[in-house]
C-alpha cells in the first residue's frame, strides 16, 4: 500500500511528468497546494485529468484531496479520507466504490518518492523509495466527486495498487501502480478500452528504482521538512566487520574492585573465607605430631650416626650381619659395622618417606622440652 509520499514539485514538473507537453493544461484549485516532503491522506495534492469541458484534446492540473470520499456518501456524514486511500488494482473492476470510476475518473498522480514500512516484530522502519535519476513517480489513480450538505463540491482521489514487484517484496506485499513511460502515461489518461488497462496494472520490475532507510519521525504527520528523505544508519546497513566489533565490546568486564569501597569490603570478606577454607582443608598440628617427629629425629640421627660406604662394600657387611645372627660369637666391632650398614642403607628410604608422607601443615619448630620418640634406630643402638 502506499500511504506517505513526498511531494515538493512546481506547476511545470507535473506537465513534464506526465508528458503533456505541447497539450493545453488548465489549472484548478491550484491555490490549495502545498508542497510537502510528508505528504498523507487529507492532504490538497495536484493531479492530471482529462478535460472533459475543452475540445477533448486537453488536461487538467487539478488540486484534490488525498482519499477517496464516493459522490453516493451521504452528506451528513463525517468524512474519512483514510478509508479508501488506496484502490486495488486487482479488484477495481468488481467494487461498487471504483467500478463506475474507470471509464471516465482516471487520472495520473505525480510524485518524488514515496515511504513505505518495514514491519519487525512491533517495529516498524520506513524507507523512501525514488527513481535513481530523480525525476517524478507518476501513479494511476480514480478520482471522485462529493457534495457536503453546504453545497461545497470536494475532488478527492485514491492511488491504484498492485502486487509487490521481486525487487520490493522483501519490504511489503504491495506497491502503487507506476505508469513508467508515455505510453502507459497515455493509455491509463485517455484510452476508452478497458481490456488494455491489464497491461499496465501490474508491478514496476525495471530496475531503476532505489531505496533506503530514512527516520521514524516519519510516522508522525507533523513531521517534514528535508530532514524526511535523509538516510539513516540501521542495523540491517552495518558491516560484517561492526557486527564482529559489536560482539567484542559486548564481553563482559571484570569489576573494577580498587576504585569502589563497598566491593573492597566484599574483596577482603571473600578474601577471608578462602583462607579460612584453605585453613580448615589442612590437616591440624596435633594428627600430624607425632609422624614428624618420627620423621626428624630419624633424619637427624641418620645424618649424625651414618658414614658414606660404596657399594662395593654392602654385600660384605650383609654377609657380616649374616654371620653375626647365625654364630654366638661374633665381636663387638662386628656388629657396630652391621649397625653403620644398616643406617646407610637406610638414609635413602628416609628422604624418600619424608616426601610422601609430609603434609602441606607447617612442621613445628622443635623445643626442648619435646619428647625424644623412639626410633627404630634407638632400637639397634641398644641392641
Amino acid at each position: 500500500m502506499c500511504g506517505r509520499a513526498r511531494c515538493t514539485l512546481r506547476s511545470d514538473d507535473f506537465r513534464r511528468a506526465c508528458h503533456l507537453d505541447g497539450r493545453p493544461v488548465r489549472h484548478q484549485n491550484m491555490d490549495r497546494y502545498r508542497p510537502s516532503h510528508n505528504v498523507a491522506p487529507g492532504f490538497n495534492v495536484p493531479v492530471v485529468r482529462r478535460d472533459d469541458e475543452g475540445d477533448g484534446g486537453g488536461s487538467v492540473l487539478h488540486c484534490m484531496k488525498w482519499g477517496l470520499i464516493p459522490s453516493f456518501t451521504k452528506k451528513t456524514e463525517k468524512i474519512d479520507h483514510f478509508r479508501m486511500f488506496n484502490a486495488r488494482s486487482e479488484s477495481i473492476r468488481e467494487k461498487a466504490s471504483f467500478r463506475r470510476l474507470l471509464p471516465k475518473n482516471r487520472c495520473l498522480v505525480s510524485v518524488e518518492g514515496f515511504y513505505e514500512w518495514k514491519k519487525d516484530g512491533s517495529r516498524k522502519q520506513p524507507y523512501y523509495i525514488h527513481f535513481k535519476d530523480g525525476r517524478p513517480l507518476v501513479f494511476a489513480a480514480l478520482f471522485d466527486s462529493w457534495e457536503n450538505a453546504e453545497g461545497e463540491v470536494l475532488y478527492t482521489f485514491t492511488i491504484c495498487t498492485t502486487s509487490s514487484s521481486s525487487s520490493l517484496e522483501w519490504l511489503h506485499d504491495r506497491m502503487p501502480v507506476i505508469l513508467g513511460n508515455k505510453e502507459s502515461t497515455d493509455c491509463w489518461l485517455n484510452d476508452s478500452s478497458l481490456s488494455n488497462f491489464d497491461k499496465i496494472l501490474k508491478p514496476y520490475e525495471d530496475e531503476d528504482l532505489a531505496w533506503y532507510p530514512v527516520t521514524s519521525a516519519m510516522g508522525k504527520l507533523s513531521f517534514d521538512g528535508p530532514e524526511c528523505i535523509k538516510e539513516v544508519k540501521t542495523e540491517e546497513s552495518k558491516t560484517i566487520s561492526q557486527f564482529f566489533s559489536k560482539k567484542v565490546a559486548n564481553v563482559p568486564q571484570k569489576p573494577n574492585l580498587e576504585k569502589s569501597p563497598v566491593k573492597e569490603e566484599l574483596a577482603e570478606a571473600s578474601e577471608a573465607i578462602s583462607v579460612k577454607e584453605e585453613h580448615e582443608s589442612q590437616p591440624t598440628l596435633d594428627s600430624t605430631r607425632l609422624k614428624d617427629e618420627d620423621i626428624e629425629n630419624y633424619e637427624q640421627k641418620s645424618v649424625k650416626e651414618e658414614p658414606e660406604i660404596s657399594q662395593d662394600d654392602y654385600p660384605k657387611l650383609i654377609i657380616k650381619k649374616d654371620d653375626a645372627e647365625n654364630t654366638s660369637n661374633i665381636s663387638s666391632i662386628e656388629k657396630k659395622d652391621t649397625r653403620e650398614m644398616l643406617h646407610a642403607h637406610a638414609k635413602p628410604f628416609a628422604k624418600e618417606t619424608e616426601r610422601q608422607n609430609v603434609g602441606p601443615a607447617k612442621k613445628r619448630s622443635k623445643t626442648a622440652n619435646d619428647k625424644q620418640q623412639p626410633t627404630l634406630f634407638s632400637y639397634f643402638g641398644r641392641s
